[in-house]
Protein backbone atom coordinates (compact mmCIF):
# COMPACT_ATOMS: atom_id res chain seq x y z
CA UNK A 1 0.00 0.00 0.00
CA UNK A 2 1.17 3.43 -1.18
CA UNK A 3 0.80 6.93 1.11
CA UNK A 4 0.70 9.70 -0.36
CA UNK A 5 2.02 12.90 1.83
CA UNK A 6 1.83 16.39 0.70
CA UNK A 7 4.59 18.84 2.37
CA UNK A 8 4.28 22.35 3.51
CA UNK A 9 6.08 24.85 1.35
CA UNK A 10 8.24 27.28 3.89
CA UNK A 11 5.66 30.31 3.45
CA UNK A 12 3.15 27.74 4.45
CA UNK A 13 4.84 26.21 7.22
CA UNK A 14 5.44 30.06 8.39
CA UNK A 15 1.58 29.77 9.01
CA UNK A 16 2.36 27.31 12.20
CA UNK A 17 4.28 29.61 14.94
CA UNK A 18 2.15 32.35 13.71
CA UNK A 19 -0.84 30.78 14.68
CA UNK A 20 0.63 29.24 18.16
CA UNK A 21 1.28 33.08 18.79
CA UNK A 22 -1.96 33.67 18.32
CA UNK A 23 -3.40 30.79 20.65
CA UNK A 24 -1.21 33.03 23.34
CA UNK A 25 -3.06 35.68 22.82
CA UNK A 26 -6.47 33.68 23.05
CA UNK A 27 -5.18 32.07 26.11
CA UNK A 28 -4.69 35.50 28.18
CA UNK A 29 -7.72 37.59 26.75
CA UNK A 30 -9.69 35.00 27.45
CA UNK A 31 -8.51 34.74 30.96
CA UNK A 32 -8.68 38.74 31.25
CA UNK A 33 -12.66 38.88 29.80
CA UNK A 34 -13.55 36.13 31.98
CA UNK A 35 -12.87 37.58 35.36
CA UNK A 36 -13.94 41.28 33.90
CA UNK A 37 -17.66 39.04 33.28
CA UNK A 38 -17.26 37.19 36.47
CA UNK A 39 -16.92 41.11 38.54
CA UNK A 40 -20.11 42.12 36.50
CA UNK A 41 -21.75 38.74 37.07
CA UNK A 42 -20.77 39.38 41.19
CA UNK A 43 -22.52 42.51 41.31
CA UNK A 44 -25.86 41.36 39.94
CA UNK A 45 -29.47 39.89 41.95
CA UNK A 46 -28.76 36.09 41.89
CA UNK A 47 -30.96 33.94 39.98
CA UNK A 48 -31.36 31.91 36.86
CA UNK A 49 -29.00 32.36 34.31
CA UNK A 50 -30.91 33.33 30.74
CA UNK A 51 -28.08 35.05 29.28
CA UNK A 52 -26.14 38.01 29.79
CA UNK A 53 -28.57 41.33 30.27
CA UNK A 54 -27.94 44.50 28.24
CA UNK A 55 -27.30 46.30 31.51
CA UNK A 56 -24.58 43.42 32.28
CA UNK A 57 -22.84 43.97 28.46
CA UNK A 58 -22.30 47.73 29.04
CA UNK A 59 -20.63 47.13 32.40
CA UNK A 60 -18.53 44.96 30.47
CA UNK A 61 -17.64 47.81 28.69
CA UNK A 62 -16.39 49.46 31.49
CA UNK A 63 -14.16 46.95 33.44
CA UNK A 64 -10.62 47.51 32.17
CA UNK A 65 -10.11 43.83 32.39
CA UNK A 66 -12.44 42.90 30.38
CA UNK A 67 -11.18 45.67 27.71
CA UNK A 68 -7.87 44.39 28.16
CA UNK A 69 -8.93 40.72 27.20
CA UNK A 70 -10.81 42.12 24.44
CA UNK A 71 -7.71 43.48 23.00
CA UNK A 72 -5.79 40.45 23.59
CA UNK A 73 -8.16 38.60 21.80
CA UNK A 74 -8.31 41.39 18.70
CA UNK A 75 -4.81 40.44 18.27
CA UNK A 76 -5.36 36.78 18.31
CA UNK A 77 -7.61 37.44 15.08
CA UNK A 78 -4.79 39.19 13.79
CA UNK A 79 -2.37 36.66 14.14
CA UNK A 80 -5.35 33.79 13.36
CA UNK A 81 -5.94 35.50 9.94
CA UNK A 82 -2.60 36.21 8.86
CA UNK A 83 -2.10 32.35 9.61
CA UNK A 84 -5.24 31.46 7.39
CA UNK A 85 -3.46 33.32 4.55
CA UNK A 86 -0.10 31.77 4.93
CA UNK A 87 -1.49 28.21 5.29
CA UNK A 88 -4.23 25.62 4.80
CA UNK A 89 -6.82 26.01 7.18
CA UNK A 90 -6.71 22.11 8.23
CA UNK A 91 -3.18 22.70 9.27
CA UNK A 92 -3.44 26.10 11.28
CA UNK A 93 -6.92 26.28 12.73
CA UNK A 94 -6.12 23.36 15.21
CA UNK A 95 -2.92 24.12 16.67
CA UNK A 96 -5.41 26.82 18.86
CA UNK A 97 -5.40 23.93 21.00
CA UNK A 98 -2.40 25.30 22.75
CA UNK A 99 -4.34 28.16 24.10
CA UNK A 100 -6.31 25.22 26.30
CA UNK A 101 -3.17 24.49 27.73
CA UNK A 102 -2.08 27.97 29.02
CA UNK A 103 -5.65 28.63 30.00
CA UNK A 104 -5.93 25.57 32.27
CA UNK A 105 -2.07 26.72 33.87
CA UNK A 106 -3.68 30.60 34.45
CA UNK A 107 -6.92 29.68 35.73
CA UNK A 108 -5.54 27.13 38.35
CA UNK A 109 -3.00 29.66 39.48
CA UNK A 110 -5.40 32.75 39.66
CA UNK A 111 -7.56 30.68 41.36
CA UNK A 112 -5.16 28.83 43.80
CA UNK A 113 -6.75 25.12 42.81
CA UNK A 114 -5.08 21.93 41.95
CA UNK A 115 -5.64 20.22 39.18
CA UNK A 116 -6.81 17.29 39.88
CA UNK A 117 -6.58 13.91 37.53
CA UNK A 118 -9.66 14.55 35.75
CA UNK A 119 -8.65 17.71 34.76
CA UNK A 120 -5.35 16.92 33.37
CA UNK A 121 -6.99 13.54 31.40
CA UNK A 122 -8.99 16.29 29.92
CA UNK A 123 -6.67 18.72 28.84
CA UNK A 124 -4.41 15.43 27.13
CA UNK A 125 -7.48 14.03 25.65
CA UNK A 126 -8.24 17.58 24.34
CA UNK A 127 -4.81 18.63 23.26
CA UNK A 128 -3.62 14.95 22.33
CA UNK A 129 -6.58 14.43 20.05
CA UNK A 130 -6.11 17.79 18.20
CA UNK A 131 -2.65 17.03 18.12
CA UNK A 132 -2.86 13.95 15.96
CA UNK A 133 -5.37 15.41 14.17
CA UNK A 134 -3.20 18.57 12.70
CA UNK A 135 0.33 16.43 12.36
CA UNK A 136 -1.85 14.17 10.03
CA UNK A 137 -3.60 17.24 8.27
CA UNK A 138 0.13 18.85 7.87
CA UNK A 139 1.00 16.26 5.71
CA UNK A 140 -1.70 15.30 3.61
CA UNK A 141 -4.02 18.70 3.08
CA UNK A 142 -3.45 21.50 0.90
CA UNK A 143 -5.14 24.65 0.04
CA UNK A 144 -7.19 24.71 -3.01
CA UNK A 145 -9.20 26.95 -5.16
CA UNK A 146 -12.76 27.72 -3.47
CA UNK A 147 -15.54 27.27 -5.99
CA UNK A 148 -18.97 29.19 -5.82
CA UNK A 149 -20.65 26.32 -5.26
CA UNK A 150 -18.65 25.23 -2.56
CA UNK A 151 -19.08 28.60 -0.92
CA UNK A 152 -22.88 28.41 -1.33
CA UNK A 153 -23.12 25.17 0.75
CA UNK A 154 -21.36 26.51 3.49
CA UNK A 155 -23.33 29.77 3.49
CA UNK A 156 -26.21 27.24 3.79
CA UNK A 157 -25.31 25.37 6.04
CA UNK A 158 -24.52 28.58 8.43
CA UNK A 159 -27.72 29.83 7.96
CA UNK A 160 -29.12 26.61 9.23
CA UNK A 161 -26.81 26.55 12.18
CA UNK A 162 -27.50 30.66 13.22
CA UNK A 163 -31.18 29.33 13.15
CA UNK A 164 -30.85 26.78 15.08
CA UNK A 165 -29.13 28.22 18.03
CA UNK A 166 -30.86 31.73 17.95
CA UNK A 167 -34.23 29.56 18.01
CA UNK A 168 -32.99 27.68 20.90
CA UNK A 169 -31.28 30.41 22.37
CA UNK A 170 -34.83 32.22 22.70
CA UNK A 171 -37.38 29.58 23.34
CA UNK A 172 -35.10 27.94 25.42
CA UNK A 173 -32.70 29.87 27.30
CA UNK A 174 -34.21 29.44 30.85
CA UNK A 175 -32.86 26.00 30.74
CA UNK A 176 -29.64 25.83 28.90
CA UNK A 177 -26.72 25.08 30.56
CA UNK A 178 -23.26 26.25 30.03
CA UNK A 179 -22.64 23.61 27.78
CA UNK A 180 -24.61 24.70 25.04
CA UNK A 181 -22.83 28.11 24.91
CA UNK A 182 -19.85 26.51 25.19
CA UNK A 183 -20.75 23.91 21.66
CA UNK A 184 -22.29 26.60 20.36
CA UNK A 185 -19.56 29.57 20.39
CA UNK A 186 -17.18 26.39 19.22
CA UNK A 187 -19.29 26.02 16.31
CA UNK A 188 -20.03 29.30 15.57
CA UNK A 189 -16.29 30.20 15.02
CA UNK A 190 -15.72 27.32 12.91
CA UNK A 191 -17.73 28.81 10.58
CA UNK A 192 -15.96 32.45 11.31
CA UNK A 193 -12.59 30.38 10.51
CA UNK A 194 -13.79 29.49 7.78
CA UNK A 195 -15.45 32.54 5.65
CA UNK A 196 -12.85 34.34 7.07
CA UNK A 197 -10.55 31.80 5.08
CA UNK A 198 -12.48 32.00 2.23
CA UNK A 199 -12.77 36.18 2.40
CA UNK A 200 -8.93 36.32 2.55
CA UNK A 201 -8.85 34.66 -1.03
CA UNK A 202 -11.61 36.34 -2.72
CA UNK A 203 -10.67 40.08 -1.69
CA UNK A 204 -7.36 39.58 -3.07
CA UNK A 205 -9.18 38.52 -6.31
CA UNK A 206 -11.45 41.72 -6.08
CA UNK A 207 -8.42 43.74 -5.85
CA UNK A 208 -6.26 41.69 -8.82
CA UNK A 209 -10.07 42.41 -11.00
CA UNK A 210 -12.16 44.84 -9.40
CA UNK A 211 -15.94 44.60 -8.66
CA UNK A 212 -18.04 43.84 -10.86
CA UNK A 213 -21.53 43.19 -9.88
CA UNK A 214 -20.64 39.05 -10.67
CA UNK A 215 -22.37 36.15 -8.94
CA UNK A 216 -18.95 35.56 -7.01
CA UNK A 217 -18.51 39.01 -6.00
CA UNK A 218 -21.84 39.13 -4.53
CA UNK A 219 -21.29 35.71 -2.51
CA UNK A 220 -18.40 37.72 -1.19
CA UNK A 221 -20.85 40.31 0.15
CA UNK A 222 -22.76 37.61 1.28
CA UNK A 223 -19.91 35.69 3.13
CA UNK A 224 -18.78 38.52 5.15
CA UNK A 225 -22.23 39.09 6.22
CA UNK A 226 -22.51 35.88 7.24
CA UNK A 227 -18.81 36.26 8.92
CA UNK A 228 -20.24 39.26 10.77
CA UNK A 229 -23.28 37.44 12.47
CA UNK A 230 -21.44 34.49 13.47
CA UNK A 231 -19.04 36.45 14.82
CA UNK A 232 -21.80 38.49 16.79
CA UNK A 233 -24.04 35.30 18.38
CA UNK A 234 -20.84 33.08 18.86
CA UNK A 235 -19.19 36.43 20.89
CA UNK A 236 -22.76 36.49 23.05
CA UNK A 237 -22.76 32.93 23.74
CA UNK A 238 -18.91 32.77 24.99
CA UNK A 239 -19.70 35.60 27.24
CA UNK A 240 -22.18 33.92 28.38
CA UNK A 241 -20.29 30.86 29.19
CA UNK A 242 -18.09 32.98 30.88
CA UNK A 243 -20.34 33.62 33.79
CA UNK A 244 -21.52 30.35 34.32
CA UNK A 245 -18.32 28.82 34.66
CA UNK A 246 -14.35 28.04 33.92
CA UNK A 247 -12.82 29.80 31.29
CA UNK A 248 -10.92 26.51 30.48
CA UNK A 249 -14.14 25.04 29.40
CA UNK A 250 -14.48 27.99 27.23
CA UNK A 251 -11.70 27.88 25.32
CA UNK A 252 -11.66 24.71 25.37
CA UNK A 253 -14.76 25.04 23.12
CA UNK A 254 -12.98 27.50 21.16
CA UNK A 255 -9.82 25.56 20.28
CA UNK A 256 -11.43 22.24 19.87
CA UNK A 257 -14.73 22.59 18.55
CA UNK A 258 -14.07 25.60 16.51
CA UNK A 259 -11.24 23.66 14.59
CA UNK A 260 -12.77 20.54 13.93
CA UNK A 261 -15.96 22.27 12.80
CA UNK A 262 -13.22 24.11 10.75
CA UNK A 263 -11.53 21.95 9.84
CA UNK A 264 -15.03 19.11 9.04
CA UNK A 265 -15.79 22.34 6.34
CA UNK A 266 -11.93 22.50 5.11
CA UNK A 267 -12.10 18.75 4.23
CA UNK A 268 -15.53 17.50 3.52
CA UNK A 269 -17.01 20.79 1.59
CA UNK A 270 -13.68 22.87 0.07
CA UNK A 271 -11.55 19.69 -0.61
CA UNK A 272 -8.57 20.25 1.05
CA UNK A 273 -7.95 16.56 1.54
CA UNK A 274 -9.29 15.15 -1.42
CA UNK A 275 -5.36 13.60 -2.65
CA UNK A 276 -5.53 12.45 1.31
CA UNK A 277 -5.10 8.54 1.89
CA UNK A 278 -7.54 6.24 3.71
CA UNK A 279 -5.89 6.49 6.64
CA UNK A 280 -5.50 9.85 6.80
CA UNK A 281 -9.51 9.98 7.36
CA UNK A 282 -9.32 7.23 10.10
CA UNK A 283 -6.83 9.36 12.22
CA UNK A 284 -9.47 12.71 11.50
CA UNK A 285 -12.21 10.79 12.67
CA UNK A 286 -10.45 9.18 15.94
CA UNK A 287 -8.76 12.18 17.14
CA UNK A 288 -11.68 13.87 16.62
CA UNK A 289 -13.72 12.22 18.87
CA UNK A 290 -11.24 11.95 20.75
CA UNK A 291 -10.75 15.77 21.17
CA UNK A 292 -14.14 15.99 21.73
CA UNK A 293 -14.46 14.00 24.72
CA UNK A 294 -11.61 15.58 26.39
CA UNK A 295 -14.04 18.65 26.16
CA UNK A 296 -16.94 17.35 27.34
CA UNK A 297 -15.03 15.72 30.68
CA UNK A 298 -13.36 19.27 30.75
CA UNK A 299 -16.50 20.44 31.36
CA UNK A 300 -17.07 18.59 34.36
CA UNK A 301 -13.75 19.29 36.20
CA UNK A 302 -13.31 23.24 36.67
CA UNK A 303 -13.51 25.64 39.80
CA UNK A 304 -16.74 26.64 40.71
CA UNK A 305 -18.12 29.80 39.81
CA UNK A 306 -17.98 31.35 42.84
CA UNK A 307 -14.02 30.86 42.81
CA UNK A 308 -13.82 32.67 40.07
CA UNK A 309 -15.30 35.27 41.19
CA UNK A 310 -13.36 36.16 44.18
CA UNK A 311 -10.04 35.55 41.59
CA UNK A 312 -11.92 38.73 39.56
CA UNK A 313 -12.47 40.78 42.14
CA UNK A 314 -8.21 40.99 42.82
CA UNK A 315 -8.15 42.08 39.13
Amino acid sequence: MSIEVISLSPVQALGIPVALVGAVFLSVGSQFQQHGVAVVDARMPTGKRVGLRFGQVLALARRPSWLLGTALLGLAVVFQLFSLYLAPLTVVQPLGAIALVVTVLLNARLTKTKLDAASIRAVLLCVGGVGLFVTIAALTTTTVAIQNTQLVIVLTILIGVLIVFGVGFAVLRKRLTRIFYVVGSGILFGFVATLAKVLITRIQTIFQTGFHLRFADWLTVVCLVGLIAAALLGSYFVQTAYSTGSPSVVVAGLTVIDPLVGVTIGIVVLGEAAAAPLWASIVFVVSGLLAVYGVIQLSRHGPPPNALSDAATTL
